[in-house]
């Protein structure tokens, strides 16, 4: 494979792991693979300041997808890819499109992928898409060494852009001194149990009585929900999720369920506090050795357990 031939990677379907593949998409990049990005819209801004070689918008139709990756595929030969995602639709999807790839087997994906990889089990999220592309590549450059465990940070790179978003939403709100950014929604639920920490809104409430300002940054279709969770806290207006990362490296505690904002404040490296009480942090927890984890499977942290917490973050912030 040369290297200007670039590899189309399909990137996950949700936000947080998106984020958990970054040591997989940079060891891709280090092999000297130039990355054609292939995924929800969100992810063109997020993933922005790795400076894919391109990115291929897909959304619902599996045929309109099809078309978009002929499209963006047409005229190169030997075009290899790289399936992050476990559905059998993805899969066929890059052999429908032409694409040779590499992913991990199950569910007849087996016949539609080139390099079909098992699936390791009880590993984090980040060491699952770390492997199959360190597998994939000694496939591809079977004489090199790669290195065989991700790094300890996710290190999404964020853009003058985003930085200069996240300043703009604070200047415009006010908001001057440290502050605790809280993101109270978790989407879904976990074996039929809630995600979401219920005691959000008390939080807020009791950092707003010791004269600790809080702000909240929810998308679109989350404002109402969030106003309702945390109504002692300032709702920001919605950012792109790049922007949202950059904010999160302003705030001096983060302080959010297993979600999304998790993996965005680790891939940040934001000053977080992540409240487990339905999942398993050694599988879906932050991939950040700084941030603080609160909580068990079936077991929400206490109020003052967080309280103290987001105190001792807060007291690190302002030193």
């Amino acid at each position: 494979m040369s290297s200007a031939d670039p590899v189309y990677v399909r990137l996950p379907n949700w936000v947080g792991d998106a984020c958990m593949c970054l040591p997989a998409l940079r060891l891709l990049q280090r092999a000297g693979c130039r990355l054609a990005l292939c995924g929800r819209p969100w992810a063109r801004d997020l993933l922005a300041g790795l400076a894919p070689a391109g990115f291929v918008e897909l959304g619902r139709s599996f045929g309109e997808n099809r078309q978009a990756l002929r499209q963006a595929a047409a005229g190169q030969r030997n075009v290899r890819g790289l399936v992050f995602t476990n559905s059998l639709s993805s899969a066929a999807l890059f052999r429908l499109a032409g694409i040779a790839a590499a992913g991990y087997r199950g569910d007849g994906r087996s016949l539609l992928l080139r390099w079909a990889l098992p699936k390791p089990r009880e590993v984090h999220e980040v060491e699952v898409f770390y492997r199959l592309a360190h597998a994939t590549l000694l496939r591809w450059q079977p004489e090199r060494e790669f290195p065989p465990v991700p790094e300890a940070r996710l290190a999404l790179p964020l853009t003058p852009a985003h930085h200069a978003a996240a300043a703009q939403v604070l200047a415009q709100a006010g908001m001057n001194s440290p502050f605790v950014l809280l993101a109270p929604i978790a989407t879904g639920l976990h074996h039929g149990k809630s995600k979401a920490w219920p005691l959000f809104g008390e939080l807020a409430r009791t950092l707003a009585e010791q004269g600790v300002a809080c702000v909240a940054c929810p998308p679109p279709h989350e404002i109402a929900e969030t106003r309702d969770a945390v109504p002692a806290a300032t709702l920001l207006p919605p950012l792109g999720l790049g922007a949202f990362a950059a904010l999160t490296t302003r705030a001096g505690a983060v302080v959010c369920n297993d979600s999304g904002t998790s993996h965005v404040a680790a891939a940040a490296g934001a000053r977080q506090v992540t409240l487990f009480g339905v999942t398993r942090r050694e599988r879906t927890g932050p991939w950040s050795p700084d941030a603080v984890c609160l909580g068990a499977e079936g077991q929400w942290p206490a109020l003052p357990e967080v309280l103290g917490a987001v105190q001792r973050l807060m007291a690190g912030a302002d030193s």
